[in-house]
């Protein structure tokens, strides 16, 4: 298989827009409980998600072990409240009630940073920060394995034909520009499709952070869940999801335009589908990092 075939299979694994998202949205901005998220839930001077998003009234965050995935996800670091997301060329992605927050970290250059892209970025970054390298491994959309340990050693991908090994080409090492070389080539290779047969079913009343709401295919999307709250008096939990999307762009906080009031948090005990900006999701969608 040559680079061109695999570049034209990424776009075709890659996210698009949800026929029905469109549709939807103006419905649910006017179903909204207010016209806007509430402001004590927004701490504009906050530069991390969880400093950033207070909960709402009387609520609080689940409690989590620290070091875990769930800790680094509620740490992510925020842009300036009010910034704009930018796509891998610089241009900024219009925020038409669609997100709350951007995540300040880089993308790179090239168009390849889309919805699962970003999901495994951000499993394989905590992972490289915990040192955890041999945890760190996606597979292809052909089913082949690609472990970072073996990147570490300086072997390169050899693909002829549907055929795809590891050769020996480069000198061992682990700086964070090889470990992010190693991250562009899962996100060509990769996509919704193969992330989506990689992780688990989770029936979604067991929601945790760092689940993953996905459909794979042709289109297909995915979202993180980063964090997630509880009411003390009623045990209703709460939870709040991130993306990205094409072309390659920033990671960004979604806002809940069903309920503006608690946004960007949405309810764990609605029913029926997961109404999202740019897509919807199922219940049965909810999948996990094994």
């Amino acid at each position: 298989m040559k680079l061109i075939s695999l570049l034209i299979l990424l776009i075709a694994i890659s996210c698009h827009r949800d026929p029905k998202a469109q549709a939807q949205q103006s419905t649910q901005i006017s179903t909204s409980t207010s016209a806007s998220t509430s402001t004590s839930i927004i701490n504009s001077q906050g530069n991390s998600l969880s400093t950033r998003f207070n909960t709402p009234k009387n609520y609080k965050r689940l409690t989590i072990k620290d070091g875990s995935f769930s800790a680094y996800l509620r740490s992510l670091p925020l842009e300036k409240d009010g910034a704009s997301v930018r796509h891998y060329d610089g241009s900024i992605k219009s925020n038409n009630n669609i997100y709350a927050a951007v995540v300040d970290m880089p993308i790179g250059s090239k168009d390849l940073h889309q919805c699962a892209d970003a999901i495994m970025r951000l499993r394989a970054e905590y992972l490289w920060n915990q040192e955890r390298y041999d945890d760190i491994h996606f597979n292809f959309t052909n089913g082949f394995r690609c472990d970072y340990s073996m990147w570490m050693q300086g072997y390169r991908m050899k693909v002829e034909g549907n055929k795809t090994e590891w050769v020996k080409t480069a000198t061992s090492s682990n700086e964070y520009s090889d470990f992010w070389s190693y991250m562009e080539l899962i996100f060509m290779y990769a996509g919704t499709a193969s992330l989506s047969k990689e992780l688990i079913a989770i029936n979604i009343n067991a929601m945790q952070i760092g689940d993953v709401f996905i459909k794979g295919g042709h289109p297909g999307h995915a979202v993180l869940v980063v964090d997630m709250a509880y009411d003390p008096a009623t045990d209703e939990q709460f939870y709040m999801i991130g993306q990205s999307y094409m072309p390659a762009q920033e990671f960004q906080i979604l806002q809940n335009n069903n309920e503006t009031a608690i946004s960007p948090w949405y309810r764990l005990s609605d029913i029926g589908h997961i109404i999202t900006p740019e897509w919807t999701f199922t219940q049965d969608q909810l999948k996990r990092f094994n």
